[in-house]
């Protein structure tokens, strides 16, 4: 683990929240944590699946799930900043599980294509639909969104958190353990059967009622938005010194057994002026490590300019 390095009480609180990590017991993934408060954001792209926890005067939070992932990616992350008095929301991606019916069909004027500024306005009214600025965390997709929305907008954001983000501009796929070497050959929405079956595949060892929801999760889950944004994976901008240079706090969260390398994740942290913090954990970390995870975030929070 990579400690970060102007908070004395760091290590330790991370090794409390490790401990929490290795005490979890198996949840079932379809039941979201107990008080939070489902609803539907109105975004350009359609009605998206919402859920919020914490006070309602407290800072908000907005954590973003990636491809094929969802806001039950953040169940076990949610309960701890929502308990430190911040007001945690996540939202399900246009075209991904309970949002599977927004799409660019639904823009005015209507397009054909799951695009990067589809998710970058839907993002922007998620973060202007109460006060601002907002502590946010991209996960794996959503941290190159969350990049381009903060590029746009700083003034919006209170600190980011890159979770398992692509750590390269150009084609952020070529590093994948599974697709990277196809990636060099076809389009990125020529491999959405591989992807998806790469990922029930994965699941099949995982405990029964994870593997159980995120097979429910693919069904609902529309294929064209996985096949455009593995598209828009292959062409990640390079957004580095234009971040670097916005004074948002930046945090960069890897896992050991991630798609990508510790070494690629380290190196974009320095790219970036970032904090870094590396967890035994893979792609997942909010599943595997969620008080690790919450703990770093934290202490980005008390560090930054905007904190309460």
């Amino acid at each position: 683990m990579s400690v970060l390095p102007d908070d004395d009480r760091f290590p330790a609180l991370m090794a409390d929240a490790a401990a929490r990590d290795a005490r979890l017991g198996a949840i079932d993934w379809r039941v979201l944590p107990a008080q939070s408060e489902r609803d539907v954001l109105r975004a350009p792209s359609g009605d998206l699946a919402r859920v919020r926890l914490g006070p309602v005067d407290g800072p908000r939070v907005l954590l973003v799930p990636g491809m094929t992932g969802s806001k039950e990616d953040f169940t076990l992350t949610m309960p701890g900043l929502a308990a430190a008095g911040y007001r945690a929301e996540s939202y399900d991606l246009a075209g991904q599980y309970e949002s599977h019916a927004a799409g660019p069909e639904q823009l005015d004027p209507a397009q054909h294509r799951y695009t990067l500024g589809l998710f970058v306005d839907d993002l922007l009214a998620a973060l202007r639909d109460g006060p601002t600025p907002v502590h946010v965390l991209g996960y794996s997709f959503a941290a190159t969104v969350a990049i381009e929305a903060a590029t746009r907008h700083p003034e919006l954001f209170a600190s980011l958190t890159l979770l398992s983000a692509p750590p390269r501009a150009g084609d952020s796929l070529r590093d994948f353990k599974v697709l990277g070497p196809l990636s060099r050959f076809v389009p990125g929405h020529a491999l959405t059967g591989v992807f998806v079956a790469a990922l029930r595949w994965n699941v099949i060892g995982a405990p029964a009622e994870r593997a159980s929801f995120v097979a429910g999760r693919l069904d609902l889950t529309r294929r064209s938005s996985v096949g455009d944004i593995l598209d828009l994976m292959q062409h990640t901008p390079d957004r580095v010194a234009a971040l670097r240079d916005s004074g948002i706090p930046l945090l960069v969260v890897g896992g050991t057994g991630d798609v990508w390398h510790v070494a690629t994740h380290r190196a974009y942290a320095a790219a970036l002026g970032a904090r870094l913090v590396v967890l035994h954990s893979g792609h997942g970390p909010c599943e595997t490590a969620p008080n690790q995870l919450t703990e770093a975030m934290l202490s980005l929070f008390r560090a930054s300019p905007h904190r309460a």
